[in-house]
């Protein structure tokens, strides 16, 4: 029996963290937030670990072993920290591998391998590969964010297992670190092993190889005959029959092994050729028994993948902005199930062909009606829905939730429509219903029940449904593990499935590479209860602080504070924001690839002060405005995330916080106040702008606010907006009337912005109104917002409606102004009068798509590159830029594929900051921008986005409504 060191772990780990950081490179993160962090992952479980590194080498992780071996601290590696069973969570010395190990060793296109390090992304390995016309075929829903380690410790599958079967199939070989310190390469095992392999390796072969043969009848008689079984040891690797096949690969050993037998250095990988065409059929059932009944037959047409969608997920998706158009392109009517069938292949006539085949069976089989879906972007968007069904199903507001433990059972086709049945009648006998998705292709459907994981008595249900459900997958004889591994969720079930002599040699396995029991101790072998609670994320006491009162509205979630608690709680930790190929998020991320600068990371700091983890006044405290100082409130989150956590919302709270007990420092302050001292020192505009002029007021400018000397400040314009100029422009003949929202920065800073805006809406037929105030004109308060003044920003947003009251369009050119009337005001007067405000306050391109006024435009011959304010990308608006620009003949409008521009409002000038800034843009804009032909228009609706391209680039962009304009003049 392996002897766990979780209980000798010492009290005091100051002396641990110092010798690490002496002897590695890399980051050795100790505090409490840092571990706070890495204590959970996408399971329902929280173990704080003793500390976390995050290693620049693979020296670095010897050293870290070393150490960890002699101080008696047990050894967990992790990758990004997705894993559904509680794999990546233990009381451990963490060791993020995400960061730095990510580096592709070797690329052999002839033989079809690749050897990479464990911290390597799947998603770009097969980015970089595309060039060879390679990819490595096993493909998890988080592709865009899983590391080839993790799915290494996995055995992780994907879609397309019918295909390609799963990791265990595709590895070829593993470098490994044994807990010893010692370092081999598992792989195929020759008959003789030579003087090349060590004598304690030889023996701990040997020693497999014989707990193969004495255990070879037990494993034929108790291992499922599934493709999908990933539970326990892959120990039919040891046997004779296994030998005898050529699959004696001890790499198929360490796959699947959860980090508990060995550190892989590096992973050697099988590649397949890519295909390059492919086609889909959805197909529509009215009952989901129907939808089972069906895979069976779909598979013998050979397919890629067969996805199912069930009616829970696309009403949830439904709710989801990013997914809604996409899910009604795949329904005919209101189906109860859909089964999305992929073909690949290398010519269209063939897999068109496929399609005819697939819609003639489903006629045959009594469902009518195959969606087709050839197109190259409809099929990434319907790839992107059903690659998010976890959190689209996660999307479910409030304390119950779909609950990882039973979802990825695997059964025979031939019983997936009994088993299923049956399982939804457990489901009702306890008072509870499944959500249903994924893999129909080999019978293994992920399923979730609804359970509160707070409420004991949904505990023990979990409890008793868990104990129900496996009884049936072994009635069946099916898998009780079919893909997402064992961790503490199922590793305890192993008895029931396999038997006590399968059980205790997985135990001798594990004896035999770690016999002091440090690698990711009591998984697999030795396992805790799953529904022990002291190891849940919400365990016994878990509640909200009194010590902290939210300053916005979260009534949209139920729960304490207001229901800012449940919105934090949204985050199921699954790191699609760790992702690269989304539109924008999450920016800091993609610079830093820190878990600290993360959303999943922010929400899960935010978690641990509002629930008291934290300590005291952990909302005002350095530990939440350290998390939260890369957040460029870019709201990407909110609409990229599919659980929709809405940082953006969430950093001003902890802003406030913070301002509340510390106050307001006079760079914010100057900041925020800038819509109040604007029409003065627009009076004075060679004042205002002489420490642009001169480097020693740059400096002290630095010295004193923070203001990085290296960026230019806004210019101050002497010919500013004036609100009279509205009523010379209006039309003869208005067809109607809009107020026009002037905001500070284009009134100011780009005066000929907003005159563009009133010749264009003139030439549409509308008269805009600019509303007169008595003293300084209206604002957003955004700038108040920026550093925490929310009851400022309140009195801005009542001001603002106020002066607007008629019911007609509030047109703004600036995106993040604008929306801010039609988000954050509702959150600042929650009422059915503000729902009204925002729900008629827009963009000048959004009013134009909706009047489809009838301009006169001449040709502009040439290409506009398009960048996309983050809060238009956010709020849906980006479409309706480029539809405007679309109405110029002859010009080309592309737009550019890039995250955040950096700037951020103040962000880009402070001097912290500065530097990240500039990394932000260089992730894509800025590449992209001096990739630009020199006549090439640069189009950017955000001031801060000019300003950040004419800083960083030396070219000029231009807001979107100057080229409408253009075209609206003589030529």
């Amino acid at each position: 029996m392996s002897a766990s060191l979780v209980d000798q772990i010492m009290p005091d780990s100051t002396a641990f963290a110092l010798r690490l950081a002496r002897n590695i490179k890399g980051e050795v993160l100790f505090d409490r937030a840092s571990r706070g962090r890495y204590a959970t992952d996408a399971s329902i479980y929280q173990m704080e670990p003793v500390g976390v590194i995050v290693p620049e080498t693979i020296d670095d992780v010897v050293a870290a072993m070393s150490i960890a071996r002699d101080e008696g601290v047990p050894v967990l590696a992790r990758g990004g920290g997705t894993s559904q069973c509680g794999q990546t969570v233990n009381r451990a010395l963490v060791i993020d591998c995400s960061k730095h190990l990510r580096r592709i060793l070797h690329v052999d296109t002839d033989a079809r391998t690749a050897l990479v390090e464990p911290g390597l992304v799947l998603g770009h390995l097969n980015n970089a590969l595309r060039a060879d016309k390679l990819f490595f075929p096993v493909d998890p829903s988080t592709h865009t964010r899983c590391t080839l380690g993790g799915m290494a410790g996995n055995n992780s599958c994907g879609s397309k297992s019918i295909r390609y079967g799963l990791m265990a199939d595709n590895v070829r070989a593993i470098d490994a670190i044994l807990s010893d310190g010692s370092q081999h390469r598992f792989g195929l095992v020759p008959d003789n092993f030579g003087e090349q392999i060590p004598a304690t390796v030889a023996e701990l072969i040997q020693r497999l190889r014989v707990l193969g043969a004495s255990e070879a009848d037990e494993i034929a008689a108790r291992f499922p005959r599934q493709l999908r079984r990933v539970g326990g040891y892959n120990i039919d690797a040891l046997t004779p029959a296994a030998r005898a096949a050529g699959r004696d690969n001890l790499a198929r050993l360490l796959v699947g092994s959860e980090g508990t037998l060995a550190f892989s250095a590096a992973i050697e990988l099988s590649l397949h050729p890519i295909k390059p065409r492919k086609v889909l059929g959805i197909c529509q059932f009215g009952n989901f028994r129907a939808a089972m009944a069906a895979a069976k037959h779909i598979v013998a047409l050979e397919p890629e993948a067969v996805e199912l969608v069930d009616r829970t997920m696309i009403d949830l998706g439904r709710g989801i902005p990013i997914y809604r158009t996409t899910i009604d392109q795949m329904l005919i009517g209101e189906p109860d199930s859909l089964l999305i069938v992929e073909f690949h292949g290398y010519a269209d006539a063939p897999l068109l062909a496929k399609l005819a085949e697939l819609e003639t069976l489903m006629g045959d089989l009594g469902h009518p009606g195959v969606v087709r879906a050839v197109e190259p972007a409809l099929q990434a968007d319907i790839a992107a829905v059903r690659e998010a069904g976890l959190n689209i199903m996660m999307s479910m507001k409030g304390d119950g939730k779909p609950v990882s433990f039973i979802e990825d059972c695997a059964v025979d086709l031939d019983d997936l429509a009994d088993y299923t049945e049956r399982l939804n009648t457990v489901f009702e006998q306890h008072g509870t219903k499944g959500t249903w998705y994924a893999h129909a292709s080999v019978g293994c459907l992920h399923v979730r029940p609804v359970l509160n994981m707070k409420d004991p008595a949904d505990v023990a249900t979990m409890r008793a449904v868990a104990e129900e459900a496996f009884a049936l997958v072994r009635a069946y004889k099916g898998s009780h593990s079919g893909e997402h591994g064992d961790g503490l969720v199922r590793s305890e079930f192993h008895q029931a499935m396999f038997g006590p002599r399968i059980v205790h040699a997985f135990e001798a396995v594990k004896d035999a590479f770690d016999p002091i029991g440090l690698l990711n101790p009591n998984r697999i072998t030795h396992p805790p209860r799953m529904d022990d609670r002291t190891l849940f994320r919400y365990g016994p006491g878990y509640g909200s602080v009194s010590d902290f009162t939210p300053k916005l509205d979260w009534s949209g979630h139920p729960g304490p504070l207001g229901g800012m608690l449940g919105a934090v709680e949204m985050c199921n930790n699954n790191g699609t924001c760790r992702g690269f190929d989304a539109g924008v998020m999450c920016p800091s991320y993609r610079v830093t690839r820190d878990e600290t600068h993360l959303t999943r990371g922010r929400a899960n700091t935010l978690r641990l002060a509002l629930t008291g983890q934290l300590g005291a006044d952990a909302m005002s405290s350095d530990v939440l405005s350290d998390a939260m100082a890369l957040c460029v409130s870019c709201k990407a989150c909110k609409r990229e995330c599919p659980t929709g956590v809405d940082m953006a919302k969430m950093k001003i709270e902890v802003t406030a916080a913070r301002a509340e007990r510390h106050g307001v420092k006079w760079r914010e302050t100057l900041i925020a106040e800038l819509p109040r001292y604007a029409p003065i020192a627009s009076r004075l505009p060679s004042l205002a702008n002489l420490r642009n002029h001169l480097p020693p007021l740059r400096w002290l400018a630095e010295r004193t606010l923070g203001l990085s000397a290296a960026r230019h400040l806004p210019k101050w314009r002497s010919d500013r907006f004036l609100d009279r100029e509205a009523a010379a422009a209006a039309p003869a003949s208005p067809r109607g009337e809009v107020y026009l929202l002037a905001d500070t920065f284009n009134r100011y800073f780009e005066p000929e912005n907003l005159r563009a805006a009133l010749k264009v809406l003139a030439a549409a037929g509308y008269r805009a109104i600019v509303p007169p105030t008595k003293g300084r004109p209206l604002c957003c308060g955004r700038t108040w917002l920026a550093v925490g003044m929310v009851d400022k920003a309140r009195e801005e947003a009542s001001r603002t409606m106020r002066r607007m009251p008629e019911d007609i369009p509030v047109i703004g050119l600036e995106p993040s102004c604008l929306m801010t009337l039609r988000d954050e005001f509702r959150s600042l007067l929650p009422d059915a009068e503000m729902d009204r405000f925002a729900a008629r306050s827009m963009l000048l391109s959004e009013f134009l798509a909706k009047v489809k006024p009838d301009l006169a435009l001449r040709p502009l011959p040439g290409t506009a590159r398009v960048h996309g304010h983050c809060h238009q990308k956010a709020m849906g608006a980006f479409p309706d830029m480029l539809s405007m620009l679309h109405m110029i003949p002859r010009l080309s409008a592309q737009p550019i594929v890039s995250s955040c521009c950096g700037m951020a409002g103040a962000f880009g000038y402070q001097a912290e900051t500065a530097a990240v800034s500039r990394d932000m843009a260089e992730a894509g804009l800025l590449p992209a921008v001096r990739a630009a032909a020199a006549h090439d228009f640069i189009v950017a609706d955000g001031t801060s986005c000019r300003h950040q391209i004419r800083d960083l680039a030396g070219r000029e962009a231009i807001h979107s409504v100057r080229l409408l304009e253009r075209a609206l003049s003589s030529p």
